[in-house]
């Protein structure tokens, strides 16, 4: 299967999106299928507004014309509604073809907590460009449902999945240098320091120990100054994320607006039990009942209750996850674009090779 992958999320962008596609790509290519990936590093771009760490294409559509037109694809899969996601929408409508879309994020919070756009227009908007979809994929049937709710249609579920290799386990939290001299429980954070995360409900908690924060975001230099105990740690390479992860006590994930979490399942392969308010993305990764951690309308009750949480059952939660699977059911949902193969060969300049410096999120 050829696939055309067009994406405003991609390397060297960090955050949970970027990671997923990532790995939904490499687990494809392993599979044997061809996807060619068209992201923001291919055009002339700018920061998102308000939004450091994101870059936008800027005027895409002239030159996403011409790689789709040069390109032999049997499905075509829009992955976010950015310019890009825009601009590849428009070109299927004008070429009348049928593609998939994904609902990853949930902007339209993203946008009121921001900008005070009302709920209602920003869902009105997202309903607009998911619309002509042949299949809106969703991380978890709670998405699904609200979406439901709210006038989408085609709404299909697609989970996620975890390196389990990568993010491997320990049954004890891990000792760690740079850790060494700070006060037990390590609490953690991973994830991007913006608006959508409520991450300021975790930095004020009364929790005894040290909390840890990993990330970078658009809030991230007022929340250091108010909150100059907390250890700030900034982006790091995956494989020093793992270990960050293992040697944690506990993660504490205080966003109520996440469509799935895949920090989560993260912190869990390496054993770290997570706490988190009983909302959709954790309900859906701790599964029912909850065995990687606590939810709790009180995140400190959790915080608590999760350092009681052995850590084989974190791990075994999140072994129910795998990127196989995961692109799997990827591919059963995708649909023929229905034009004829290009008798032009692709582009060599669309198709972008994997970071070996992937981040995440």
């Amino acid at each position: 299967m050829r696939l055309a992958l067009v994406t405003d999320a991609w390397a060297p962008q960090v955050n949970g999106v970027v990671t997923t596609l990532v790995e939904l790509v490499a687990e494809l290519g392993r599979e044997g299928h061809t996807v060619t990936v068209i992201e923001p590093g291919l055009f002339k771009t700018r920061p998102c507004p308000g939004y450091a760490g994101i870059d936008l294409a800027v005027r895409p559509g002239r030159k996403l014309n011409a790689m789709l037109d040069g390109l032999a694809f049997d499905a075509i899969h829009i992955a976010t509604e950015g310019p890009l996601g825009w601009a590849a929408r428009r070109y299927c409508l004008r070429h009348k073809l049928a593609f998939t879309t994904a609902f990853h994020t949930r902007f339209p919070e993203i946008l009121q907590a921001a900008l005070r756009v009302p709920l209602s227009w920003g869902y009105a908007l997202f309903r607009h460009f998911h619309r002509p979809s042949s299949g809106v994929m969703v991380p978890t049937q709670a998405v699904l449902d609200l979406l439901r709710a709210r006038g989408f249609r085609n709404l299909c579920r697609w989970t996620h999945g975890v390196d389990t290799r990568l993010f491997a386990f320990a049954d004890q939290p891990a000792p760690l240098d740079r850790f060494a001299n700070l006060p037990r429980p390590l609490s953690l954070f991973v994830g991007r320091v913006s608006y959508e995360k409520n991450i300021e409900i975790f930095l004020k908690a009364d929790l005894p120990g040290t909390k840890i924060v990993c990330g970078v975001g658009p809030l991230e230099a007022k929340l250091k100054a108010a909150h100059p105990g907390v250890v700030w740690l900034g982006v790091l390479a995956r494989p020093a994320l793992a270990q960050v992860y293992a040697s944690a006590d506990r993660f504490v994930f205080p966003s109520r607006s996440e469509t799935f979490g895949l920090v989560m399942l993260e912190a869990m392969a390496c054993g770290t039990p997570v706490a988190a308010y009983p909302v959709d993305g954790p309900t859906e990764v701790l599964g029912q009942p909850n065995v990687g951690g606590v939810l709790h309308d009180d995140l400190v009750t959790a915080a608590e209750a999760a350092l009681q949480v052995p850590r084989h059952k974190a791990r075994q939660r999140a072994l129910a996850f795998s990127w196989k699977a995961a692109s799997e059911l990827f591919v059963t949902h995708l649909v023929t674009a229905r034009r004829e193969p290009a008798d032009r060969p692709v582009a060599p300049t669309v198709v972008t090779a994997l970071s070996s410096n992937r981040h995440t999120m």
